[in-house]
């Protein structure tokens, strides 16, 4: 095996910042460059995974005093040939285990599924390189929300024994951009453009660096993805132990997946609790399960929520903390610990992820999967998918100054899909970094109001807005025919998937709150005989007040085998009354390219597939609604998936099959069709 030149390749670009007069720092000079660096470095796990620092092979600080702006960079060398940098086959740069285990006999530190993958961290230039920077981003110790990574590598030396071929690969890693590497081409060519003098156009290009928005959502879904599959897993294995098989209700496993996460997540001014912390103590006052409550309590305030939440939640999650076969140590660890450990390890990173997930929803659907929610004897408890959750959020025109309400909120996956869009509209319209800030606080505090009145439910969607940066100001616990009396809320988008056992399938819900708005859209996702006769009187009552716009027929197995009801969405104007010569649109959407399958106790975990241009589908059934000419012709008038046709005022004609027009003469092809059954048959006759 060719000798390593790693030495010479370092040298060579040192002597390349020396020429640029760029100051660098070497190895061991963390601290002089930055003491909050060099904190995070030496908190972190090293390369091989284990606990010795970590040590760059060069650093520097762009500092810009103009902008008032620094970044970290952070390089490492190589001097061998193809350790440069290790990409998976999508183009990822490899820092996880992605296989299940390479566990053999005789292999001293086997990876597992999830784990570093300390082979290619600790073999390739950039690998190793956004180990260092990802660790210095996501560290307590940190006061930096970008970096930039370089891995330098060569394999040759020239007669005057310096390199020969050294080839350098630059990333840009920022939380905008959610701790995602975005390659930066320019550094690849030359590293003029980190002096001092270059700093406004090299940031300049930085900040184009900005992921799309067809890459956020690829690395949401993604992100759910896996975050599904992180709680199945731990589930299977709460599930399965028999000290906690009949030691748990429903609603505790609820409460301990919210705890975990709770105690978990980084807060600010507060180190954070890992498992070693965990020290297993065998007494009733001072265990693991106190710890885990002191850390709740530290985080709701931390996350601003007010007293009488953080009593609630409190009071809601000390008994079940507080009980012994949790705390109890066995061998000198306790099952606290054992599932903490699981928690931080597989679902923290991918909820500090900075993205909008309604991840408590995939906690709630995992348990869903196993045994009905306790309190749900109607079997009302069924989350609404994000996408569907994004698409009635675009069906009623959500954006930056729209009031949303959620008066059956569930764990609140419709009010974080609205927020999601809200922000991005704040964000693509704002210029202004100061009014941008302002815009953003007000709307996570003040035009969101959801309304939950099963109490184990409710707890979960706190966490969700809580997560979300805004305190969960507006989030009530209680019947909301009761709390409509007492709330002041300027709504103009409401967003509800009721329960069906409610009166009018729900449609109570409906007329109640669409009584309280001035003005503005509904989106409702209720069972779609609701609206032919089963959601009198109160459909025939809306439609004194409000307009049907839309009628949209939904997929019989959206629920992918929790409910077995047929849905359709009621698209609704507000405080205008329905005119009956207008039209309304009603839409086969029975087909919408997605495919489901129900895998209830299945450690695979995705049990969708976009199998036909599902998101173009769903674009195409907004751009009808709202008036657009749509890019697709999925749904057409023409293939009798759109009919746009006049209801009447008695509130019990609004299906889709209630005008699909039936072809009763027989065409051309149908009688093609039936000659060939029939020779088909035939053929299949004289084989036999």
């Amino acid at each position: 095996m060719p000798k390593s030149i790693e030495e010479k390749v370092e040298e060579f670009y040192k002597t390349n910042l020396d020429n640029l007069g760029i100051t660098y720092y070497g190895k061991t000079q963390a601290n002089l460059m930055s003491k909050s660096i060099s904190d995070a470095l030496t908190s972190a796990p090293s390369k091989s995974g284990g606990t010795g620092s970590n040590y760059p092979d060069i650093m520097i600080m762009l500092n810009s005093k103009t902008l008032n702006r620094q970044i970290p960079v952070i390089i490492e060398a190589k001097g061998s040939k193809n350790k440069l940098e290790k990409l998976d086959k999508d183009g990822n740069i490899v820092q996880i285990v992605p296989w299940a285990s390479d566990s053999k006999e005789g292999v001293r530190n086997p990876h597992k599924k999830g784990d570093p993958n300390t082979t290619a961290i600790v073999q390739f230039a950039v690998n190793g390189a956004y180990h260092y920077a990802k660790n210095i981003l996501e560290s307590e110790f940190s006061i930096h929300d970008e970096i930039i990574f370089i891995g330098i590598n060569g394999t040759e030396l020239d007669e005057d024994n310096k390199v020969k071929n050294p080839e350098q690969k630059a990333y840009y890693l920022s939380k905008l951009n959610k701790l995602q590497p975005k390659h930066i081409a320019d550094l690849d060519k030359s590293w003029d453009l980190l002096k001092d003098s270059n700093l406004e156009k090299f940031f300049d290009i930085l900040d184009r660096l900005t992921l799309s928005e067809e890459e956020l959502e690829v690395l949401t879904h993604r992100t759910e993805d896996e975050l599904e599959k992180a709680v199945k897993k731990i589930h299977q294995e709460i599930y399965e132990n028999a000290s906690l098989k009949n030691a748990l209700t429903t609603n505790e496993k609820l409460y301990v997946f919210s705890g975990l996460i709770m105690a978990g997540l980084q807060t600010s001014g507060v180190s954070r609790l890992t498992p070693k912390a965990l020290e297993g103590n065998d007494d009733k006052v001072e265990n693991d399960g106190q710890t885990i409550i002191r850390r709740i309590k530290t985080f709701l305030k931390k996350r601003k929520a007010d007293s009488h939440k953080i009593t609630m939640i409190e009071d809601l999650l000390r008994p079940i903390f507080t009980k012994q076969v949790l705390w109890k140590p066995h061998n000198g660890e306790s099952l606290i610990k054992q599932i903490f450990t699981d928690v931080y390890n597989t679902i923290i990173p991918l909820l500090e992820s900075d993205l909008q997930l309604d991840f408590t929803g995939k906690i709630l659907n995992s348990l869903n999967d196993w045994v009905s929610i306790e309190n749900d004897v109607s079997n009302d408890v069924v989350l609404t998918p994000r996408y569907v959750t994004e698409l009635m959020v675009k069906l009623t025109r959500t954006d930056m100054d729209s009031y949303v309400w959620d008066t059956a909120m569930g764990s609140g996956g419709f009010l974080v899909s609205a927020m999601d869009a809200m922000l991005k509209d704040a964000r693509s319209k704002i210029q202004d970094k100061e009014k941008l800030s302002n815009k953003i606080s007000h709307i996570k505090e003040q035009q969101l109001l959801g309304i939950e009145l099963l109490g184990n439910i409710y707890i979960l969607a706190i966490l969700n807005m809580i997560l979300m940066g805004d305190g969960s100001s507006n989030m009530k616990n209680g019947n909301s025919h009761e709390l409509y009396h007492r709330e002041s809320f300027p709504a103009n988008v409401f967003l509800l998937n009721p329960p069906y056992s409610a009166s009018g399938k729900g449609f109570n819900f409906v007329e109640e709150a669409f009584s309280k708005m001035e003005r503005g859209y509904g989106a409702v996702l209720i069972q779609e005989n609701a609206g032919s006769s089963q959601g009198l009187p109160y459909t025939k009552r809306i439609l004194e007040k409000s307009s049907l716009i839309a009628s949209i027929h939904m997929p019989n197995d959206l629920f992918g085998g929790k409910a077995s009801v047929q849905t359709a969405i009621y698209v609704f104007k507000v405080n205008e009354p329905h005119n009956e010569k207008q039209a309304v649109t009603f839409i086969d959407f029975s087909e919408d390219g997605y495919t489901r399958q129900n895998r209830k106790k299945s450690s695979q975990a995705v049990n969708l597939r976009d199998t036909d241009n599902a998101k173009a589908r769903y674009q195409e059934v907004v751009d009808i609604v709202l008036g657009n000419l749509p890019d697709t012709s999925y749904y057409t008038v023409e293939n009798g998936k759109v009919i746009r046709d006049r209801i009447t005022l008695n509130g019990n004609d609004w299906t889709f099959n209630q005008h699909a027009k039936i072809e009763r003469i027989p065409q051309l092809e149908d009688f093609k069709k039936s000659v060939g059954d029939f020779l088909s048959w035939q053929v299949t006759q004289l084989m036999k």
